[in-house]
């Protein structure tokens, strides 16, 4: 019974992760200047009612700050209030179980104070909390869900110096034991590291190895996963390997359809049918301009893939006209002409 509380405390502490980082997307959405008006007026509706109910009073002063809110004061106080007591009754299960209990619930007791400090937002603090409940851990497959809790205040504030110190730590952990549910987890993390910091090979290589072993949900669902594995992939594998592990690959196709443009941007290049492939990669554009993951590097895969296409288009010929090139591609010939210019040269 203690370990089905454990686990269903688990849980509820990643569907809260999860959670937490879709609202760092929504805070990346409400900063995006190609985000309507009113769907912005839809997003701060929602950021208040998470705010309010986690009492996220750091975030509310910032974004207030940043965005120009009018600043609730009586709020904010209230949310200070609560916050004070909630701590109190934290350090007083912390003192009875250092004073009455065992040294699990002294652990248990002073983790319960870090996903607090994570809950409300206040990194300095979790981090701090985080540490001192790693001295009170002695497993390490404990250790390793430190680690991962801190890899996701790193992705919420998009610390890529607390990240990669994280995926550091998880490895040498690793090397004094761990289990491979935990392995293939951090894969994943890592995964999503690479792509957000433009290592787009090393990011599809350890997103397809973890194709079948996905269950990081507290990063993201599953589609969303396959849409990375796919976008990474296409500029990284050759033909060949791309065909094997991605247009064939059992997982993917499974989920694949249900991704906006998704099917025909991958398919269609392989198929070599690129007046189709423009077309969905057209429609693909917003979806990678709006992921805050790969906004900073939407220019940067934009060029990459087109050097993908061009050069596998040009591959076929021994010599190909201008005319030809631009009709395959359902664009015209000046565009085609300056596209290759501008690649030429780079």
């Amino acid at each position: 019974m203690e370990e089905e509380g454990k686990g269903q405390g688990h849980r509820a502490s990643e569907e809260r992760e999860a959670a937490k980082l879709v609202v760092a997307h929504k805070i990346f959405l409400l900063r995006h200047p190609d985000v309507p008006d009113m769907e912005k007026l839809h997003l701060k509706d929602d950021l208040l009612t998470v705010v309010m109910e986690d009492d996220m009073a750091l975030l509310y002063e910032s974004l207030c700050a940043e965005l120009g809110w009018e600043m609730d004061q009586t709020l904010l106080d209230n949310m200070r209030v609560r916050i004070q007591e909630h701590l109190n009754k934290l350090d007083e299960k912390v003192i009875d179980a250092e004073e009455n209990l065992g040294e699990s619930e002294v652990r248990e007791a002073h983790l319960a104070k870090s996903l607090y400090y994570i809950r409300i937002g206040d990194k300095e603090k979790a981090l701090e909390q985080m540490k001192i409940t790693e001295g009170k851990t002695v497993a390490v497959g404990q250790k390793m869900d430190l680690v991962f809790h801190t890899l996701q205040l790193g992705f919420f504030f998009m610390d890529f110096d607390l990240i990669s110190k994280g995926i550091d730590k998880a490895k040498n952990l690793f090397e004094e034991g761990g289990d491979w549910e935990r392995k293939n987890r951090l894969k994943v993390y890592e995964g999503l590291y690479c792509m957000s910091t433009r290592n787009f090979k090393k990011a599809a290589e350890l997103f397809l190895d973890s194709i079948s072993t996905f269950t990081t949900y507290e990063l993201f669902p599953y589609d969303i996963f396959i849409f990375y594995t796919v976008l990474t992939s296409i500029i990284s594998l050759d033909r060949v390997s791309l065909k094997q592990k991605v247009v064939d690959a059992p997982e993917i196709l499974t989920v694949i359809s249900k991704i906006p443009h998704l099917s025909e941007f991958l398919n269609s290049l392989y198929g070599c049918q690129y007046k189709s492939f423009f077309i969905a990669f057209a429609g693909l554009t917003d979806q990678i301009k709006l992921d805050r993951y790969l906004h900073p590097h939407f220019r940067y895969y934009m060029r990459e893939v087109r050097t993908v296409v061009y050069s596998q288009f040009l591959e076929s010929y021994k010599s190909v006209t201008m005319e030809a090139m631009a009709k395959a591609f359902g664009v015209s010939g000046d565009f085609i002409d300056m596209e290759l210019s501008r690649f030429i040269a780079a």
